[in-house]
């Protein structure tokens, strides 16, 4: 078993996080009536949510999105957020990586959607409340940035 995604942090500061990330949503609005995976075209994911509204995102948003204890730290110590790409290294000669990717998607349980990328990450657990709060169509953009 892998302890990749584990980590040990204050209560208060999980409070914190828990409370800056966390947004009313209606059960409707977290709760998905259609998954279009487009793997084969790897071009992302489309959710329409029971409330009407629709979601998508690219793949390579979502592994930089990803919400798992390794991957959140991490963004937090260089002052990304979600979807924020890491910035490139300078390299005299640019290397070569395919676009990311998942090779694997499988849904857990009836809450969530995981992914094994290309890159080898396997421990994000993608939640419908998640998704539907890192929403990047023009409206939930606006109204996080209120």
């Amino acid at each position: 078993m892998s302890h990749e995604g584990i980590r040990i942090v204050p209560e208060d500061a999980a409070r914190k996080a828990e409370a800056s990330q966390a947004r009313e949503l209606s059960h409707n609005a977290i709760q998905p009536q259609h998954i279009r995976v487009n793997q084969t075209e790897g071009t992302g994911i489309e959710i329409d949510w029971k409330d009407g509204h629709a979601s998508r995102w690219s793949f390579a948003w979502l592994r930089d999105a990803c919400p798992c204890a390794t991957c959140v730290e991490e963004r937090e110590s260089t002052g990304r957020k979600p979807g924020e790409p890491k910035p490139k290294p300078k390299t005299a000669l640019p290397i070569f990586k395919p676009p990311l990717r998942p090779e694997k998607v499988q849904p857990v349980g009836r809450y969530a959607i995981s992914f094994q990328w290309n890159d080898g990450h396997t421990s994000g657990i993608y939640s419908w409340h998640y998704l539907r709060s890192v929403c990047q169509c023009d409206a939930c953009r606006k109204n996080a940035g209120a």
